[in-house]
């Protein structure tokens, strides 16, 4: 599960499903800072776990490698970047430093780009226990430079699926990523946008990603290209779409 930039960890995962209604929050930790990023010929990072609840919290970390292989984030397991300690117990108001290493020479042409989890172990439920006990689980983007000079270069399409959705798809066929944080699709004059998209998302180095959005495609049934306008790390961009049916 993917967080928003916000440095106060919110995802929520069930980790025991029982028979009642009853809902235990678990612990509350802080990540500092929310993205690992890598400068040419960098190989490690160090980041801080707080934790701000009133009991130790204890949280076990992870490294995968990050694609986009089908339009969408996938992650698999690596063994070109590793994190420690693995495992941490943070006392109540204590923090954690941990740090993430690159295993492997950084890619000289493109950027790498793993995820870092930070999952909390709860503890065992008490006797007598019975609901849904929640623990924090976040994702952490990490990034590594190349050695050559940073570019992007983003490409739009989409295509109507129906009358009520556009799957828009970005092509960064530049080498590093660019961050997204929100688009709208529109017609030529026209301010009302046809989709609107405010998530975050990143599109990673020579791969791509794709957004189903819900939008009336009936309003743009005469035309072939719309208008995109974009957030993104580099600033905001606009470009003409190719618009397929």
């Amino acid at each position: 599960m993917m967080l928003t930039p916000t440095s106060k960890a919110a995802a929520a995962v069930a980790l025991f499903l029982l028979t009642y209604a009853e809902i235990v929050a678990a612990g509350s930790f802080q990540v500092n800072p929310i993205r690992v990023d890598m400068g040419a010929g960098v190989t490690t990072a160090a980041l801080s776990i707080r934790n701000d609840g009133d009991e130790p919290v204890v949280v076990q970390l992870s490294v995968l490698a990050w694609g986009q292989e089908t339009g969408t984030d996938t992650y698999a397991a690596t063994n070109e970047a590793l994190v420690t300690p693995p495992i941490a117990t943070i006392a109540a108001g204590a923090q954690q430093i941990v740090r993430v290493g690159l295993r492997r020479a950084p890619d000289p042409r493109r950027e790498l780009a793993y995820r870092l989890f930070v999952q909390e172990v709860p503890p065992p439920p008490k006797p007598g226990f019975n609901g849904l006990q929640v623990a924090l689980r976040v994702s952490l983007p990490v990034f590594v430079a190349p050695l050559t000079p940073p570019s992007r270069q983003l490409a739009w399409s989409a295509r109507t699926e129906g009358d009520d959705a556009i799957r828009l798809t970005v092509r960064n066929s530049g080498n590093t990523h660019v961050q997204i944080s929100d688009f709208q699709l529109l017609l030529a004059g026209e301010d009302a946008p046809l989709a609107h998209e405010a998530l975050l998302a990143y599109a990673l180095a020579g791969q791509s990603r794709e957004w189903l959005l819900k939008s009336d495609t009936r309003r743009s049934k005469t035309v072939t290209a719309l208008r995109v306008k974009a957030v993104t790390d580099a600033g905001e961009i606009e470009a003409v779409v190719e618009l397929a049916r």
